[in-house]
């Protein structure tokens, strides 16, 4: 399980995905009550972004585990890397809530916009995988 390459990448993108929870993706001014405040937006920052990461980061755990039916592992990843997708999409639209032009994407924020890139590559591996085995099943 751990020699197989896409078990490394689940694992990285599981790990991103919990960092994600505590480093901040964007940080600006935002007005609160006509008064502005500095403030780093992290998926803490919203509920709905925290479910997200966390569904991100525990089904990328449950797809390591499925690898004796990588049909299904495939399935998963992609249905992770959607979500993954749409998490990112909903992190552009929180700097809405912001003033224009006083907010910046942080460093940080390149920990969860790899998320996706490594889940096309754990993709790739799974794939490549169940064309391996089909080729084997054929030679018999």
């Amino acid at each position: 399980m751990i020699q197989r390459l896409q078990t490394l990448w689940l694992l990285v993108a599981s790990l991103l995905a919990f960092a994600g929870l505590k480093l901040s993706f964007f940080s600006g001014n935002i007005v609160v009550e006509n008064v502005k405040q500095y403030q780093r937006f992290t998926a803490m920052s919203s509920i709905f972004l925290m479910i997200l990461t966390v569904a991100i980061a525990i089904a990328s755990l449950i797809t390591i585990f499925l690898f004796k039916d990588r049909k299904l592992q495939l399935k998963i990843a992609i249905a992770v890397l959607v979500v993954s997708l749409l998490n990112l999409l909903l992190y552009y639209l929180q700097t809405k809530n912001y003033v224009p032009g006083e907010w910046s994407f942080d460093l940080t924020s390149l920990l969860t916009v790899a998320i996706p890139f490594v889940l096309l590559l754990a993709i790739r591996r799974i794939y490549n995988d169940e064309k391996l085995v089909k080729s084997v099943d054929r030679l018999r």
